[in-house]
This record gives C-alpha cells, structure tokens and sequence, in this order.
C-alpha cells in the first residue's frame, strides 16, 4: 500500500492534539526539532521510520496506526470521550487515558500471542428493569465463574480478566472520576479503574465498569463518576444499574449481614471481611432495606484504615518496600497480570528486550529493576 502522507500527517497532528500537547513539548520530549515536527505535520516532508516510531512510542500509539490506513480508526473513542467530557480532563489525564489504551492494546496481542483463552460472559437483558438486570447479570457472572452463594471474590480485577475485559488501574489528576470504559476497536472492553481511590472503593468502582462493558458496549465511551460529582444526567438509569450488578457482584444481596444494632466497630468488622467501603456497606444495607438512614450514616461516618486494606496485587509476602514499588507501578497502569505476560511473551521470543521496556513504559535500567522485583531474568544483549 502507498504511503499517504496528508493522512500520516493528519493522524500524528490529531495523536498530539488529543493528548493537549504543543509541538514544543513534542520536539523538547522526542529530540526532533520543531520546524521538522511542522513539516511533518503539515504534509509537506516525509517522516523518516525512526520518527515515526519515535512519535507513535511518545504519543503511545501503535505505529501501524499513523503508517496502516486499513487499521480501525485510531482516535475514534478519544474523540468521542472528549467531545462528551472534555473539560474533565488535563493534559496529563489525557495522556494517562492514550497510556491506558496503549497497554490495552499490547495486552490484547500478547493474550493472543500467547494463546490465553478468556470465557465470553454471555448475557441478554430482559425488560426495562434496570436495576433487575444488574441483579441478575451479576447473580450469573457469579455462577459462571463458579463462586458459591456465600462466597466473596478476592480479586474482582482478575474476573474480569477471566472473561475478556482489560483491567488497568492508574491514577487521574481528575479525582472525581472512578473509572471510565472504553469499547477500543482492537483490544475490545478496556475498563480503567482511578488509583486515586483507595483499593475497597476500586473492587467497587472496576465492577462498575464491568457492568458498563456487559450492558452499555453500544456507547463506546462511559465515564463514571464518584457519587454527586456528575453533571450529566442523562444516563442515569444505566449507571443505577451498574451500581446494582457491583453491588450484586461483590456482596450479593442475601449474603449481606443482619445485624440487630450496628457500632462504628462492626462496621469496620464487616467492610473489612467483605472487602468493599464502608460507604458500599452503608449503601448495599439501605438498598436491601435492612438499615435506615441514620444507621446507614453511622456505618459510612468511619472508614477502614488504609495499610489495612487487602490489596490482591501487592500481596502480604511481599516486603514493604517490595510492595510499595507493586503499588508505584500500580498506578501507572502496570498491573501483575500485564507485567507477568510481557515478561513470559519476552520468554518466548515474542518480543525483544527493547520491545519490552516500551511495553513496561520504562528504560533499560527500570526494565532490570522490575524484573527484579518480579522475579523474572533478562538480558539487553539481543
């Protein structure tokens, strides 16, 4: 196929322009100057291979996605998430979000690369009943993973690995938003979860998402916001119904615990065996009509403290330190799952040890120290 270079050039000034860089900080972060940047930009000189592979590694994008015109359009769901909800995020949480997508789109290769077979959930809502459809779609989530009634999930994030959604947890600068999810036309349901949460309010708000990618795959985008910071209004049915599938999910409602009179100490007692915010407590209890307002506000005025939380991604055999540099990579979106299949793909000769940093969104010497910490060799003499 010829190359068509106002289109190249149209797709790197949108991946820019997207992300609320100038070409300034461009040239001053890849090193290539800014009258070139111009001239590539407007269609008037040919990027060399290794500016556009400079390019797609900065603006976190595929490189077949500037060069491959037969590709799925690369910037259609970020378009339509900022034409929504543009004045929401900064510049930096638009990075965050192209970043979010690039590790979707790795996982989704690596996953097939490697032959991981997921389990297709499948479910068709019946009625206009929203809040039935969260309760029964969770209710047989449950049963298709093979929970028992009883049963609490340990790592939610990991179930909805199980069955084809990509998990990425990652901070935004933006805190009143939870999580958004995102139909991406190469990897599928990317559900991305804010790490400015605490880990009981993300079991909560990753369930959320997951109910936006079984129900409200349709919309392409949905961004969730934490309780009274929205000002849309108008998809609010479909957000109590992803309230009830996570309230559902995690707790489901016959297992919820009948306590004569509650205490700020029981409180902390069931939020911490249930996993979930005192808030959740407090709403999952009034939902099912087992607490009245007072009560459900004397459960949510205290909170479980955070070093207390269980964290199934930062387990309790790490060390202190190991486990805050699990969560520092946390929040940029590497995730044990992620760095276990870059890692394994690097094993197998699927990807180089170069390609491989770019995959951990690091250099060569952080590559090392992760692999480290991971437990995993390598070698950058290939």
């Amino acid at each position: 196929m010829a190359l068509d270079l106002q289109i190249l050039a149209q797709r790197l000034k949108r991946a820019r322009q997207l992300q609320s860089l100038d070409i300034d900080a461009v040239s001053q972060a890849t090193g290539i100057i800014y009258e070139r940047l111009n001239q590539i930009e407007s269609g008037k000189s040919s990027p060399s291979g290794d500016e556009v592979l400079i390019l797609a590694n900065f603006y976190r994008h595929d490189f077949r996605d500037f060069l491959d015109h037969s590709r799925p359009e690369p910037f259609e769901q970020t378009e339509i998430l900022y034409r929504r909800h543009g004045d929401d995020f900064q510049p930096e949480d638009r990075q965050a979000i192209q970043e979010f997508l690039y590790l979707c789109e790795i996982e989704s290769f690596l996953e097939a690369e490697l032959q991981i077979q997921k389990r297709k959930f499948p479910f068709t809502p019946v009625g206009k009943f929203y809040k039935a459809h969260g309760e029964k779609a969770a209710s047989e989530l449950r049963s298709f993973l093979g929970y028992a009634p009883n049963a609490i999930p340990r790592d939610v994030f990991d179930d909805f690995r199980c069955i084809g959604f990509h998990v990425f947890r990652r901070r935004l600068v933006n805190s009143n938003i939870s999580g958004l999810y995102i139909d991406h036309p190469v990897a599928g349901h990317c559900l991305l979860v804010n790490y400015e949460e605490d880990i009981y309010r993300q079991r909560f708000s990753v369930s959320h998402e997951a109910a936006h990618a079984i129900f409200d795959s349709s919309d392409s985008v949905v961004v969730s916001y934490k309780p009274g910071k929205s000002k849309y209004s108008e998809d609010k049915l479909k957000e109590v119904r992803a309230n009830r599938f996570a309230s559902c999910y995690l707790i489901p409602p016959d297992q919820l615990p009948k306590v004569q009179q509650w205490s700020e100490k029981l409180a902390l007692n069931w939020a911490q065996q249930l996993r979930i915010s005192t808030a959740s407590l407090s709403f999952s209890l009034k939902e099912a009509g087992l607490v009245d307002e007072d009560t459900a506000k004397l459960i949510r005025s205290v909170k479980v403290k955070a070093h207390e939380k269980i964290d199934p991604e930062a387990p309790a055999s790490l060390t202190d330190k190991q486990r805050d540099r699990r969560l520092s990579l946390m929040e940029r979106g590497l995730s044990d799952y992620y760095v276990g299949l870059c890692f394994e793909a690097y094993h197998q000769k699927i990807m180089s040890a170069g390609r491989l940093s770019e995959a951990l969104l690091s250099d060569h010497a952080e590559t090392r120290e992760i692999s480290i910490l991971f437990g995993r060799s390598i070698q950058h003499d290939d």
